[in-house]
This record gives structure tokens, sequence and C-alpha cells, in this order.
């Protein structure tokens, strides 16, 4: 890659980095956050979903607002945000701020996130450079996912879990010292589809508050505003999901594959980590290391799967990443009480990750590669839309199955059913992948 590409492609990374690192840093840190704030199971769920959540609702509206604006204008503010956010979090009193503080930061990831695919995809036109350089940026998205706990686990242990957040500060200050050398680009004309934003995000928030509170009412108002968004989205003049993307078979069906890979993923980390620390009584570190095993792999195949993909197309590498990752999570029926770390958790975790891992690059190069080449930046911001609503709603899910490790055997027979529900999307993921995803 040329230089100036290679450059360009290196800081809307480190944009990338941040806003994955703050996904699997924050989970090491439960229990320790929990204690702290004599929070529950539900309040360590909002914790992580106030940030998902909101990062899912306003992602396609960060992507229209960079059409509009300008990409770089937009990501250099959703770095602001994410700054000032990750010090509220820092100094939150109680778990109520702290929710709130991550909420703010959920926001200026939307900002962010749209924005760095949008100039890897004007920069690199051509399919084969694509693939490969989606391949680079799952790589480092991966990478922030492996880093995440060992980093959490090294701060939490030396400084307290307020660490984690402070650490975002510096970070951000000096990724957005990368993007002002990035060239500015001409906004175009364009809309915020309000009603989609607003029904949207309901709907979403709706929806994990039901599955977290158990409660019926927020689910029939998820429902309907779920409704109402595709109403808008059908009837707006400039939706931020144009349904009509969704004739494509493959771009209908890797998004339903992300979202399947992200709500079993982001499910069985929350578990894994609850499991460690609440069930072991693992320490923070301890818990990070035994956690690295799984997210090495997203990180070591993340840029040899963007060349497999450029070169097979994404249907046979998406297809060995599902039934990989099933058998990793099948794998954690082996998990008990008694069962030794290294014995069963990881073999287990290591086989997900490595699922994880061949999934990553390959799904977005699936949605990308099945609509036409100029609505790869919706296309995107629709699948990575999909994986973090999903990510959000299966914590909220995994976390209601399994319940809290205070009650061990119980909780164990809640991962173990967790584990089979994420083995069976996934296997159904690859059946549907492998009558849906065409060769580009």
């Amino acid at each position: 890659m040329p230089d100036k590409r290679s450059a360009v492609l290196l800081t809307q990374c480190a944009g990338m980095f941040l806003v994955q690192l703050d996904v699997t840093v924050v989970n090491v840190a439960l229990p320790s956050i929990g204690a702290r704030f004599h929070a529950g199971v539900p309040a360590l769920q909002w914790i992580v979903d106030g940030y998902t959540v909101v990062l899912a609702a306003l992602l396609l509206s960060g992507g229209a607002l960079g059409d509009v604006l300008g990409h770089r204008r937009v990501v250099l503010a959703g770095l602001g945000i994410f700054g000032l956010a990750s010090a509220g979090c820092a100094l939150a009193p109680d778990s109520a701020t702290l929710i709130a503080a991550r909420v703010a930061q959920g926001a200026g990831a939307a900002l962010l996130l749209p924005g760095t695919l949008a100039v890897i995809t004007r920069t690199f036109p051509g399919r084969h450079e694509q693939a490969r350089a989606l391949g680079v940026w799952a790589g480092v998205s991966a990478l922030a996912l492996a880093a995440g706990p060992l980093l959490g686990g090294l701060l939490v242990t030396a400084t307290g879990w307020r660490s984690l957040f402070w650490i975002n500060v510096p970070l951000t200050a000096l990724a957005a010292a990368g993007t002002l050398l990035v060239p500015a680009d001409p906004p175009t004309t364009g809309r915020v589809d309000v009603k989609g934003v607003l029904t949207g995000a309901t709907a979403l928030a709706a929806l994990v508050y039901a599955v977290i509170e158990s409660s019926i009412p927020a689910a029939v108002l998820g429902v309907a505003a779920a409704a109402a968004f595709l109403a808008a989205e059908r009837t707006g003049p400039a939706p931020m999901l144009p349904l009509t993307l969704l004739r494509s078979r493959t771009f209908a069906a890797a998004n339903v594959v992300a979202g399947a890979m992200n709500f079993a993923g982001l499910g069985t980390i929350l578990l894994a980590t609850l499991y460690l620390q609440g069930v072991h009584h693992a320490g923070p570190l301890t818990a990070a290391l035994a956690m690295l095993p799984g997210f090495l792999p997203l990180s070591l195949l993340a840029p040899v799967t963007g060349r497999l993909t450029a070169r097979f197309g994404p249907r046979p590498v998406m297809i060995a990443g599902l039934l990989t990752g099933a058998t990793g999570l099948l794998g954690l029926l082996r998990v008990t009480g008694h069962s030794t770390i290294a014995g069963s958790f990881l073999p287990a975790f290591a086989l997900f990750g490595v699922g994880l891992g061949l999934l990553t690059a390959a799904v977005v190069a699936a949605a990308v590669g099945g609509v036409p080449a100029g609505r790869a930046g919706i296309a995107s911001g629709v699948n990575n839309t999909a994986r973090q609503a999903c990510g959000a709603l299966g914590i909220a899910t995994f976390g209601a199955i399994a319940g809290s490790p205070a009650q061990p055997a119980a909780f164990l027979h809640g991962l173990h059913a967790a584990a089979v529900l994420g083995a069976g999307m996934w296997l159904a993921a690859a059946v549907l992948t492998a009558v849906a995803v065409g060769r580009p």
C-alpha cells in the first residue's frame, strides 16, 4: 500500500481501536465495579449495554452526518465526545452516573466508527484491495478486543477500575491529532433520518430493557417502536436503512450472520468474565490471562481472513468460522464449578475465539460485496449496526439466562443453556451462509 494511503488506514484504525477497546476493557472490571457500587448483574449489564445500545442506535446517523458535514469533521467530534465521556466515567460517584457516562461514550463512538469505515472504503475502492484493507481494520479491531482484558486486568490490579477510563483521554487526543492529518473530504448532499433515529433507538433500548428487567410493557413498546422504524424507513425520503438493499440475498444474509455473531459473541464474553471471577474467584489479571487465548485468534487471524476472503470470497471463510465457533461454544458444556480453567474453559474459549477471528473480516466483506460499489459506506454502516444492536441484545439475554454467579449452580446451568443457544444460532447461520451468500 502506498505510504499516504497506509497512513490514512492506520489513523482510522486507531479510532476503531478506541471503540473496541472500551468493550472488553470494561468487562474484566465488572466484578470490581459491582463491589464498589454494590451493583447487581442488571446494573453491570447496563454498564456494558449503555454503551452498545447507543452505539448501535446512532451508528447510521453518524454516517449520515458524515455525508452532510464531512467524515473527518464528524470523526473529530466523536473523538472529543468520547474523551470527555471517558473522563466522566472515571469520575462517576455511583453506578447510575457511570451508566449515563457510558451512554455518552456510545454517542461519541457512533460518530467515530462509521466515519473511519467511510474513509477506508473511499481510500481503497478496488474490491481486492478493499478486502485486504478491511482485513487490517478487522485485525486492529480484534487487537483491541484482545488487549482489552489484559490491559484491564493489569490496570484494575495495579490502580483500580477508574484508570480504565482515564487511559482513554490521552489516547483520544493522540487519535484526534492523527485524524487532522487525513485530507478533508468534501461534504455531500444528505439529511439525517430523524424518525428512523428516534424509533430505532427506542426499539433497541426498550427491547434490551425488557430482557434485563423482565418488563412486558417495555417489550410491547420495543415491538411497536420496531414496527414504526420499519414504516419510517419504507416511506421516509432519506432512510438510514434503505430497505431496497435487503433485496440482495448476500447483503441480507451477511447482516443476519453478523447479528448472530455478536449476539452469541458478546453474551459469551460477559458470562466468561462472570464465571472466572464469580465462580472460580479469579482476580482481574488472572481472569484476563485466562481469556487471552480466546481473544488472540481475533487479532492474529483477521488479516489472514482478509486475504482469504479476497481470494476465495466470504462464504467458505464464514462457514469455517461459524462451525469452529459453534464447536467452542458447545465445549463450554464441560465447564463446571470444580473443573479446572486450563482443562475445560481454555480449549472451548480458544475455539470460540478462532471462530470469531475467521468471521469478523469475512462478514464485513460479504455485506460490502453484496451491494453496488457506491453503497459500500451504507452497507458497512448497516452491518456494524446489526452487530452492535444484536450484541447489546445478546448481553442482555445471556445475562438474564445465567443470572448471578453468587448462586454458582444456577449460574452454571444458565451458562450451559446460553452456550447451547449460541451454538444453535451459529449453526443456523452457517446454513444460511451456504444458501444465501454468494461470491462477489
